[in-house]
């Protein structure tokens, strides 16, 4: 780290360096299987530039693996893939995967190296020359002090903390879309309410594409602009919380809704 360096404050200078209303995502009649067993199902998503879109449904539903074939984790046997008109296929998927936040559940950071280290990993990656400028300042973004946070190492962090700290990482190289996959499961209930209200808080600040899967239909609802039901490799219903809670197109929907106690309004 360069200590002699000025971070500018969080609101001048946020780590989003692309054009957020370029960012689109576009997924068209997915096919994957495994073995024998089938994840998608001509599973289709379009999400716009600048929205959040919550993926939901039961384990084994194929939300995982739609959210995969984003940045070629997974690559599907048939259908389509577009991040901003270029299907995911014509790109080399290591450069895909670093312009595209991605946090796992358990948030993936490195157990052996610094916080600075892991939240720099993609700018110094990427050959940025301000790598730890913009380690530094997606953690202010996140709402850490950096000085707090940047020498320690992973384990003396709350879980909380550490699902800070990935979407940190996952913002610091400028991404502008974030891939995320049950980021908050692993929390206790009152820290999961905590990181959902910072979610949203910084939305609402830098407006980043998002892809949220959870199996939550509650969290799917607070978070996402629209949230897409999947069942048995199928996409049931996109629409915004209202559309899902007062019209459930399927009898699956309608299920999911009386089991989450979620009512219409």
């Amino acid at each position: 780290m360069n200590s002699s360096n000025v971070i500018p404050p969080m609101e001048d200078r946020l780590p989003t360096t692309h054009d957020l209303d370029s960012v689109t995502l576009q997924l068209s009649d997915l096919e994957k299987s495994f073995g024998t067993q089938r994840a998608l199902d001509g599973a289709s998503l379009s999400v716009a530039a600048g929205e959040c879109v919550a993926i939901v449904g039961e384990s084994g539903s194929g939300k995982t693996t739609m959210l995969r074939c984003i940045n070629r984790l997974v690559d599907p046997d048939a259908g389509r893939v577009e991040v901003n008109g270029r299907s995911v296929m014509d790109q080399d998927a290591t450069q895909l995967r670093r312009s595209l936040g991605y946090v796992p559940q358990d948030g993936g950071l490195m157990p052996h190296w610094r916080i600075l280290r892991n939240v720099a990993l993609v700018p110094w990656l990427s050959g940025m020359p301000d790598a730890d400028d913009r380690a530094m300042n997606a953690l202010r973004l996140v709402g850490f002090d950096p000085p707090d946070v940047v020498d320690r190492w992973p384990h003396e962090l709350s879980g909380g903390q550490r699902q800070r700290v990935a979407i940190a990482r996952a913002l610091a190289a400028g991404q502008s879309c974030l891939l995320l996959d049950e980021p908050f499961s692993a929390l206790d209930a009152i820290t999961r309410a905590e990181l959902q209200q910072s979610f949203r808080t910084l939305r609402a600040e830098s407006r980043f594409t998002a892809v949220l899967v959870t199996h939550d239909l509650r969290e799917a609802m607070s978070l996402g602009d629209r949230i897409a039901v999947m069942y048995r490799g199928k996409v049931e219903q996109i629409g915004t919380p209202d559309d899902v809670r007062n019209n459930p197109a399927t009898p699956y929907v309608a299920k999911l809704l009386a089991y989450a106690d979620i009512v219409k309004q």
